[in-house]
């Protein structure tokens, strides 16, 4: 039984594709909407900015609203209550980390611009091909 659902989520439209699918199929599950800060790019982009702050969680924390914000107002839709939580880190290891105390994964099967994902890669990719519980990608 799936009791614990996961859904990593960045400001992208498939994202929020990948939450309300999460919330149609999984309707008595608990869903968790990660957010990653601090994706890795060739200026090392988020994260230098980050260790530049005081409070490095909270300013992480801060990063992480505007998403946050969209997946309740998303779960409003289904009259469903979800938790949030932020990691730093390299997106995909981080995800594959975190998929260890769930049931199973739901994310996008892709985000950001094509110059990320080449620099990046593809973290759905590295998700589906390594985490421990069963992962949904959703396009």
């Amino acid at each position: 039984m799936i009791d614990r659902i996961l859904v990593p989520m960045d400001d992208s439209e498939m994202a929020q594709k990948a939450l309300r699918y999460a919330l149609e199929a999984y309707q008595d599950a608990d869903i968790t909407v990660l957010h990653v800060v601090g994706k890795m790019s060739p200026m090392m982009g988020e994260i230098v900015g980050l260790a530049l702050e005081e409070d490095f969680q909270t300013a992480a924390e801060e990063r992480a609203d505007d998403i946050f914000t969209t997946a309740r107002e998303i779960a409003a839709e289904y009259n469903a209550e979800i938790d949030t939580t932020v990691a730093i880190g390299h997106p995909a290891r981080t995800i594959v980390k975190k998929s260890e105390a769930f049931d199973t994964v739901v994310l996008g099967s892709h985000s950001g611009s094509i110059a990320d994902r080449l620099f990046v890669g593809n973290v759905a990719e590295d998700v589906f091909r390594r985490a421990p519980v069963p992962v949904t990608v959703v396009r």
